[in-house]
């Protein structure tokens, strides 16, 4: 297969998919672009489904890992998005992109609440996966070189500056001592991964990240999210609190893990910026400043 084509945005990962589902009895011509970051996720409005769509050939290990966790859950009993039974073996490679096709839960995009995420931790962390899952162990910074590295978006200050970020805060995570058990995590638990279905039922969405690691990498975001940005509101935060069973902002790693997925919602960003669109481009300078004086991140938009 031909190389993916720079830059990945949304007729580029549109041309992948179109070309994918050339052979299925999915048209793609009303698809709507819901997200765009590592993935192009698309909704195939007259269809039930939806489509990711990978930014590079490079992802292919991820995405056949994202399929075998989806069926995985499903034979567990977990809720979590379910991926499309086709006639040909997912995930697909075209143009140099990775193409997977999922059931939609719902017409439309509705998410969980705090205290329903806290409820698919909960059992979440409670199971062992298969060891024919082989899930990774998990590595936050792993990927965060090459993302600043490959960014079109930074100058070469900043890109010095996170850098160095990235080495200082792999020092300090190596340095923490976990309080819960190491197991199965989700990855990236925020309410923004967690779908409503048509029957009103939560389910984990966004599987790529799972992974071997400790669990208050799955609680820290819904504590970020009411600490340093105001996202939730005290009630629901002490409402997923109480559910889970505990309190990251009481655990003394907290500020250590904050640090290090901030500076990850930075590099996030730093894929997409550079290519033409000023709000992206004027959030990550805004963030990288953050990161650089301690600023708060209360006026930290969400992407």
């Amino acid at each position: 297969m031909a190389a993916a084509r720079a830059p990945f945005d949304r007729d580029t990962a549109y041309e992948a998919l179109t070309a994918a589902t050339a052979d299925l009895p999915y048209d793609p011509a009303d698809a709507e672009l819901v997200r765009l970051g590592s993935y192009a996720v698309f909704r195939l409005r007259g269809l039930p489904v939806i489509a990711r769509v990978g930014r590079s050939e490079s992802l292919l290990p991820v995405a056949r890992r994202e399929v075998a966790v989806a069926e995985w859950l499903a034979s567990a009993g977990i809720p979590a998005v379910r991926v499309l039974d086709l006639d040909l073996e997912q995930p697909i490679v075209v143009n140099g992109r990775i193409v997977t096709l999922w059931e939609s839960a719902s017409d439309e995009v509705e998410y969980g609440t705090p205290a329903e995420l806290a409820e698919l931790l909960r059992q979440l962390h409670a199971l062992t996966p298969p060891a024919s899952l082989d899930l990774p162990n998990l590595q936050p910074l792993g990927r965060a070189t090459d993302r600043v590295d490959q960014a079109d978006g930074l100058d070469e200050d900043q890109r010095g500056f996170l850098r160095d970020k990235a080495k200082e805060l792999t020092e300090a995570y190596d340095g923490l001592e976990f309080a819960l058990p190491i197991g199965v995590v989700h990855g990236d638990a925020n309410v923004g991964n967690v779908f409503r279905d048509r029957n009103d039922r939560p389910l984990f969405g966004d599987l790529d990240g799972f992974a071997i690691g400790p669990r208050e990498w799955d609680l820290l975001q819904t504590a970020m999210f009411f600490d340093r940005y105001g996202w939730h509101n005290e009630g629901e935060y002490r409402a997923f609190t109480d559910v889970y069973g505990f309190d990251m902002l009481a655990w003394p790693g907290y500020e250590t893990l904050a640090q290090t997925k901030e500076f990850l919602m930075v590099t996030w960003m730093a894929q997409n910026a550079g290519h033409g669109d000023a709000k992206v481009d004027a959030e990550l300078a805004k963030r990288i400043d953050s990161l650089r004086t301690g600023a708060s991140r209360k006026d930290w938009a969400p992407f």
